[in-house]
């Protein structure tokens, strides 16, 4: 059985930082892409930074130079690095996984249960 487990989020204020973990069971990185998404209240579920098996990296232009994503293939584990927090990062973040290389919210089979993020301003 597939699992991710997302932790990590809380109440930062704005400038501050964040670092998000995704543990996986029941796959391995290096046949899966791994993407953290985020999602506010009344919009779709966008990606945020992806990282796949052989280690490039996607970001969304708004984290760019502020979030960075790595991947510890012993540890199946996804960190997710945000720094210089806006009150518009505020969101619940989930962590992804996908046989594809993709930014897409549908090429992700399995999810996380989310961690909520808020930064206040």
């Amino acid at each position: 059985e597939v699992q991710l487990q997302a932790s990590g989020g809380g109440l930062v204020q704005a400038g501050g930082s964040l670092r998000l973990s995704c543990v996986a069971s029941g796959l391995s990185f290096d046949d899966y892409a791994i993407g953290w998404f985020r999602q506010v209240p009344g919009k779709a579920r966008e990606a945020v930074a992806c990282i796949d098996k052989e280690g490039s990296t996607y970001y969304d232009d708004s984290v760019k130079g502020r979030f960075t994503i790595s991947s510890d293939h012993a540890k199946n584990t996804v960190p997710l690095q945000m720094n210089s927090l806006k009150p518009e990062d505020t969101a619940i973040y989930y962590c992804a996984a996908s046989r594809i290389w993709s930014q897409l919210r549908t090429a992700y089979e399995f999810w996380g249960q989310g961690t909520l993020v808020t930064v206040s301003s």
